[in-house]
């Protein structure tokens, strides 16, 4: 790999973190009731996903439709099979319980989501697409649900209240 796709990579990686950081200080902003400061991390934090879109882009890492979803499978099983069992169980080591428990729901997430991305690479091979249907994620865990929000979690057990839907 050149050193400039490594810039791309390390650039896209702090661009995506950054995005995700500008929204959670938008959230805490919006707590405190400042809308003005939560639109401002906001508007950053789309000016951060702009940047980390062009990146991956312009690094060759967006492929088809069924390469994206096989790369999509080969990063949840990473996650599952060797990345969170790791993690949860240092966490376990160091009496983190909270830690442990964020991360131990990570890893049931992450089972969905491979499940999900195994079952479009079948229909993208043989129907052309995935069924449109509607999305419902748990703001406590990310749990994505299909359909309609559960009226609990089955992952960490929060109410229905809690679960956005995707537009």
């Amino acid at each position: 790999m050149s050193t400039t796709q490594e810039n791309l990579m390390t650039a896209f990686a702090g661009e995506s973190q950054a995005n995700r950081k500008y929204l959670a200080f938008a959230k805490k902003a919006e707590a405190e009731g400042k809308p003005g400061l939560a639109k401002l991390f906001r508007a950053a934090a789309e000016g951060e996903t702009v940047h980390a879109l062009n990146y991956l882009l312009i690094g060759g890492k967006i492929g088809s439709s069924l390469e994206n979803v096989q790369g999509a499978i080969q990063g949840e099983t990473y996650e599952i099979n060797e990345m969170y069992p790791g993690f949860v169980e240092q966490a376990n080591t160091e009496n983190n319980a909270g830690a442990a428990m964020k991360m131990g729901s990570a890893l049931k997430v992450e089972q969905v989501h491979q499940q999900l991305f195994k079952a479009a690479e079948v229909a993208l091979a043989t129907e052309g697409d995935i069924e449109l249907k509607e999305y419902f994620v748990c703001g406590v865990c990310g749990y994505p649900a299909e359909g309609e929000a559960p009226e609990k979690c089955p992952i960490c057990g929060a109410p229905r209240e809690k679960f956005t839907r995707l537009v």
